[in-house]
C-alpha cells in the first residue's frame, strides 16, 4: 500500500521529469532557432556589409535603430536587401576580439538572420593591409615549411569551424602576407606557395567555398602587376579596395579595371571594401579618416542623399560589367560607440550606415536587389 508520503514523492519525481523534457524541448530550440528568410540561392550578385566590429559594440550596450525602432544591425541589413556579410578573423588576438570563437558565433547569428557569409582571413592576430603583414605570434620562429604547414592547418579549420561562403586568403596583400617569409616583393615564390597551400586546404574540405585574393587599389598598372603574379593559385574571385581618399575620385578607372581584370585573368570581380561619408562631422574625439571637402568625389556631397547616391553609383558600376560579381561596405556597423569624449573610438562614425543616434541611413538602399 502507497503511503502518503510516498505518494507524495511520486508526484514530486512526476513533476521534475516534465520538467525536465520541457526545458530539454526548449533547449534544442533556442539552440538551432529558425533561419529568417533564408537567400534566395538564384541572388549571386553580391550586396555585401563588413560587421566586424558587431560583437564589440553588442557588448558595450550598443544599440541600433531602423525608423526610430530599436532593431538588430543584421535583421535591418537583411531587410534592406544585403545578402551577406563580411567579417574579419585574426588568428590569437589578444582580446579575443574577432579571435575564431567571436566570429563563430557572429557567423551563426548572420545565418540565422539570412545571410551568406564572407570570411575575411588575415592570418595575422591583428590587421593586415598593405603597410603591416605581421605573422602571428605562435607561428613566428617557424620554418617555412613548418609555416606553409601551419596555413594549411589553419585553414582547413577556418572551413571546418565556419565553412563560409567566401573565404578571402589574406588581406589587402600587396606586398604578400607573413612577413618577411611571404613577401612578395623579397621572397615571391614562398608568398605564393603559401596562398596556394591555403587554396588547397579549401579545395580538398569545401569544393564549393569561393576563394577570393584581395588588393587594395584600382590603380590599372599595379592591379595588373599584383594579380600577374597570382595566375598559379586557384582561386574564383578578385577583390578590390577602393576609397577615394587612397584610390582615387574617378569611378570610370574602377570600371575599366574591374574589366581589364576580368577579361584578363577570367575572374569574377568584386569592390571587396568600399565607404562613403554622410557628413564631415564627428561624433566623438577620435580623428577621422575622411573630414574635409577636399577628400570628396565631385558630385557626391557628404549629406545622406550623396553617401545613398555614391554607394548606388558603386553597385551599378560593378554590376554593368560582365565580369562584376558584387560589393561590400567597409566599417557600416562602426558609430562612436564608445561615447562622445572617447579618443579610442570610431575614425569611421560619420561613414557608418548609421546617422550619430543610430538610426540606419537612406544608403541602406543601395543594398535592394534592384
Amino acid at each position: 500500500m502507497i503511503t502518503h508520503i510516498m505518494r507524495k514523492y511520486i508526484k514530486i519525481l512526476g513533476l521534475l521529469a516534465i520538467t525536465a523534457i520541457q526545458f530539454s524541448c526548449s533547449g534544442n530550440d533556442a539552440a538551432e532557432p529558425e533561419v529568417v528568410n533564408p537567400p534566395d540561392a538564384t541572388d549571386t550578385f553580391i550586396r555585401a556589409s563588413d560587421v566586424s566590429f558587431l560583437p564589440q559594440m553588442e557588448a558595450l550596450g550598443t544599440k541600433f535603430y531602423s525608423n526610430g525602432k530599436a532593431e538588430s544591425m543584421l535583421t535591418t541589413l537583411r531587410s534592406a536587401g544585403c545578402n551577406t556579410v563580411r567579417i574579419r578573423l585574426w588568428k590569437n588576438p589578444v582580446n579575443g576580439r574577432s579571435g575564431l570563437n567571436e566570429v563563430k558565433q557572429l557567423t551563426k547569428k548572420a545565418r540565422q538572420a539570412g545571410l551568406r557569409i564572407w570570411i575575411t582571413v588575415h592570418y595575422s592576430d591583428d590587421w593586415a593591409d598593405p603597410g603591416v603583414q605581421t605573422v602571428p605570434e605562435e607561428w613566428k620562429n617557424l620554418s617555412f615549411t613548418d609555416l606553409k604547414t601551419a596555413v594549411t592547418n589553419y585553414t582547413s579549420t577556418i572551413i571546418t569551424e565556419i565553412n563560409p561562403d567566401i573565404i578571402q586568403i589574406g588581406n589587402e596583400i600587396n606586398s604578400g602576407l607573413l612577413w618577411p617569409q611571404g613577401n612578395l616583393i623579397s621572397n615571391e615564390q614562398q608568398c605564393i606557395a603559401l596562398l596556394s597551400a591555403a587554396s588547397a586546404a579549401v579545395r580538398s574540405k569545401a569544393p564549393n567555398t569561393k576563394i577570393m585574393i584581395h588588393y587594395a587599389g584600382v590603380n590599372g598598372g599595379g592591379t595588373d602587376w599584383f594579380f600577374n603574379k597570382m595566375k598559379t593559385i586557384d582561386y574564383d574571385y578578385i577583390g578590390l579596395s577602393y576609397y577615394p581618399i587612397w584610390h582615387g575620385k574617378d569611378l570610370t578607372e574602377v570600371k575599366n579595371t574591374i574589366d581589364a581584370l576580368g577579361k584578363k585573368y577570367g575572374k569574377k570581380v568584386l569592390i571587396a571594401e568600399t565607404a562613403y561619408p554622410f557628413t564631415l562631422l564627428y561624433n566623438d574625439q577620435t580623428n577621422n579618416i575622411v573630414g574635409s571637402s577636399d577628400q570628396l568625389v565631385p558630385g557626391y556631397p557628404a549629406t545622406p542623399a550623396g553617401q545613398r547616391t555614391f554607394v548606388l553609383d558603386i553597385k551599378n558600376l560593378v554590376k554593368s560589367s560582365e565580369f562584376g560579381q558584387g560589393f561590400a561596405y567597409w566599417g557600416g556597423e562602426w558609430v562612436a560607440f564608445k561615447g562622445p569624449q572617447s579618443k579610442s573610438g570610431s575614425t569611421f562614425e560619420n561613414q557608418a550606415l548609421y546617422s550619430f543616434d543610430n538610426n540606419a541611413l537612406s544608403v541602406m538602399q543601395s543594398f535592394s536587389k534592384e
